[in-house]
């Protein structure tokens, strides 16, 4: 078994290398993978690049790529591990980080910002983000407030049909800003389409924290992921204290998503697709599953930006649109080979 995750990780991590260096070198123009390495060596310890390397290839990789692929992978790593948490928490294979309408909140918050053109002047630029922030966590409050309204032990079914509720009820607010929209329409059409394109080191510094934040409490509820998997009298019969646990995981789970919307806008399918590949691949046990998706999300979104800005180059398309263009067979894909294989065990 041991050799097994131990073969995991090291797939896991070669692809996510492999990933970030095509990410940084495939583009417009194209940058030798050899001078990748110094490039990022000499700005990371603050040396001189050597002599032979173009300076333009400095400038495309430290200034344009490598900020791009890392939010990507961090917005990949952060959807795809909030993804896990909670299908394995509702015990809901359909589960993905929108469901509890935390990114509905997100968007509504970033669309409220881009149709009112607010900027707050301590934040200027992080204006959005922070607002897109806020908006999620108030969701996630309300939900969970509502939730507990309704029925006291907050049980799964409560959560998921007032997660529907808020994503609808939020949608709304979404398509009527949308159809009041004038000159602001493309802005918001694009954010919601999902982009991680000229966001820069600032918005990479943004979800960094977050991302951190989020992923350790994941990782620290590891075991009691696996107990309430089994469901959540079987997880207070081994000794989980089920309202406390479901808490830090719904609100580690929202940290991340709403973090990741707000940076690069509403992307779909890596939330619900990555950690159904990682578990048909490496197994069920959470304190596997959550940092193998960690790095499955990262290399997925990375190449799926990478086919956004080269398939139609010069023009890009929203990674939005890519993720749903690749997720949606795939999902089905894993749902019928599934369905195939619980028929055939019966």
């Amino acid at each position: 078994m041991k050799s097994k995750y131990t073969t995991a990780y090291i797939v896991s991590f070669i692809i996510l290398i492999c990933s970030i260096l095509i990410g940084i070198a495939v583009g417009t123009v194209a940058v030798p993978i050899a001078d990748i390495f110094p490039i990022i060596i000499a700005k990371l310890f603050g040396l001189s690049v050597a002599a032979h390397v173009d300076p333009m290839y400095i400038d495309i990789v430290y200034q344009i790529r490598l900020p791009r692929v890392l939010l990507a992978g961090l917005v990949g790593a952060s959807l795809a591990i909030a993804g896990a948490a909670f299908q394995g928490l509702l015990r809901n294979p359909l589960a993905d980080p929108y469901i509890l309408g935390v990114s509905s909140g997100a968007s509504v918050g970033a669309v409220a910002t881009l149709f009112f053109g607010l900027s707050i002047p301590l934040l200027g630029l992080y204006t959005l983000p922070v607002l897109s922030i806020t908006a999620a966590f108030i969701t996630i409050i309300l939900v969970l407030f509502f939730a507990r309204s309704v029925e006291r032990t907050m049980r799964t079914e409560t959560i998921i049909l007032t997660g529907i509720i808020f994503s609808s009820f939020l949608g709304a607010f979404i398509s009527l800003i949308i159809a009041l929209s004038g000159d602001q329409l493309s802005d918001i059409i694009g954010w919601l389409l999902g982009s991680v394109s000229m966001r820069g080191w600032k918005y990479v510094a943004i979800i960094l924290p977050f991302f951190i934040v989020g992923a350790l409490l994941l990782m620290g509820n590891t075991r009691e992921l696996n107990a309430m998997s089994f469901g959540e009298e079987r997880a207070q019969h081994l000794g989980v204290d089920v309202q406390k646990r479901k808490l830090v995981i719904l609100t580690a789970g929202s940290i991340l998503t709403g973090a990741a919307v707000a940076v690069s806008g509403a992307i779909g399918f890596v939330g619900l697709v990555i950690p159904h590949l990682t578990r048909l691949l490496w197994g069920p046990d959470h304190t596997h599953l959550l940092p193998l998706s960690i790095f499955t999300g990262a290399s997925f979104l990375i190449l799926a930006d990478l086919v956004s800005r080269t398939i139609i180059s010069p023009q890009v398309l929203p990674i939005g649109v890519i993720t749903a263009l690749i997720g949606a067979p795939v999902f089905a894909l894993i749902l019928m080979r599934q369905r195939k294989g619980s028929r055939g065990g019966l």
